[in-house]
């Protein structure tokens, strides 16, 4: 299954953005330190989003009722902040429905990490601010099936696999860079 060839393509690159991200959420004290982190995403997921979107809806039919970094924005301003001032976030260019779908592989799975997260900011006195870390509450397994599903029945070619795991890796990669800058932007 495709699915299954992408997620043991990007292991490493999975495991480095997500020490990245953890690395942040350990460094969290207060609501203002989780507003970055949440920009970090926003910035990412948002620009992603945008880069897919010529080309997603062909192949996952449903995808304007996933969750996306709308949610993130409402957890922002939820929190008291703004989405004026983001990190630098460059993403993979994405050219058709394959790229897309590798692209999306990486946000979506990012749901399956929420509820982890949520915990570790609860630890941390966090007690609001989770729409987007929340997912699609009970139903997250069934939407990362869904999505799985679509994924695994795209074209299968040689090539169509190395685009859609290259695809998934350089989101990856790209993502856990957000972590890293220090560079702003204006939004």
């Amino acid at each position: 299954m495709l699915s299954t060839q992408i997620k043991e393509a990007t292991k490493m690159g999975h495991q480095e953005t997500e020490k990245k991200v953890i690395l942040r959420i350990k460094n969290i004290s207060n609501e203002a330190d989780y507003i970055e982190l949440l920009k970090c995403f926003y910035a990412y997921f948002n620009l992603v989003e945008k880069a897919i979107a010529p080309y997603i809806h062909t192949v996952l039919p449903d995808y304007s009722q996933r969750r996306n970094s709308s949610n993130i924005k409402i957890d922002i301003e939820e929190l008291g902040g703004t989405i004026d001032k983001l990190p630098f976030a460059k993403v993979v260019e994405v050219k058709d429905a394959i790229q897309a779908m590798g692209a999306l592989y990486v946000l979506e799975g990012s749901i399956m990490g929420g509820p982890y997260i949520v915990q570790m900011l609860q630890k941390k006195g966090i007690e609001r601010g989770f729409s987007f870390f929340s997912g699609y509450g009970t139903e997250s397994g069934l939407k990362w099936a869904s999505f799985t599903a679509a994924l695994n029945i795209l074209p299968q070619t040689e090539s169509d696999i190395a685009k859609v795991v290259d695809t998934a890796r350089e989101t990856f990669t790209r993502f856990g860079d957000v972590f890293e800058t220090t560079s702003l932007i204006q939004a």
